[in-house]
């Protein structure tokens, strides 16, 4: 059963721009602050927590999905291994790195190829893995990362848990869900803390919702 969240409302508005330090160069491409980063920190730890407390007794893989989900795993990570440091329980963690790219229109059933990182065999029947993935292009429906856990399954790992920052309530929704999840947000585009628009707002430390004028300004 999926751990419980932080859930934003529909109506949910955020904050003021004017009572965070937004870098100028984006100050007119948002609209509000979303999700302020000390709220994602303290979330971010709080999953560490329980990560540990449902993977702990093993060694982990942390896999990190590329691009959107580096920000919250290298913070996740760097909350877990304080938890190593300073507690009675410790276990050994390692990562690696993938990226994920689909050739499928939204009418397929979601084949896709994994690009960098190690062969997935090495993961055979000995370890507990942990994928970390971006929202906005992994869990807007769940369609790439239910083929993702279908490939991994064929090497039997010992537990495949899956950690994302946000989940979103959206029509297109397969009805997957991951394991550990930060905040579930209504279905609006949103950046910053790694989250891109055209890979810009990557630099973002807040999650904020882009305006219109901000979808203009750097559409591909």
């Amino acid at each position: 059963m999926a751990s419980p969240c932080i859930v934003l409302d529909d109506d949910e508005q955020g904050y003021d721009l004017d009572l965070f330090c937004i870098p100028k160069h984006y100050a007119a491409d948002l609209e509000r602050v979303y999700i302020p980063h000390g709220l994602i920190m303290d979330r971010t730890e709080r999953l560490a927590r329980d990560i540990m407390r449902d993977m702990g007794g093993h060694h982990i893989v942390a896999l990190c999905v590329l691009k959107g989900g580096y920000k919250f795993f290298a913070d996740l990570l760097d909350y877990i291994k304080a938890l190593n440091r300073n507690s009675d329980k410790s276990i050994p963690m390692t990562v690696d790195f993938i990226r994920l790219k689909s050739y499928c229109n939204d009418q397929s059933t979601g084949d896709i190829k994994v690009i960098g990182g190690d062969d997935l065999s090495t993961l055979t029947g000995k370890n507990n893995v942990l994928i970390v993935e971006p929202p906005n292009d992994i869990i807007d429906t769940g369609k790439t990362m239910k083929t993702l856990l279908a490939m991994l399954q064929r090497y039997n790992p010992k537990m495949v848990k899956v950690a994302s920052l946000l989940v979103k309530r959206t029509p297109r929704s397969v009805g997957y869900r991951p394991d550990f999840v930060g905040f579930e947000v209504p279905d609006k585009f949103v950046v910053g803390y790694a989250l891109d628009y055209n890979e810009y707002f990557r630099d973002l430390n807040h999650i904020c919702v882009i305006s219109e004028d901000g979808k203009e300004k750097y559409k591909a």
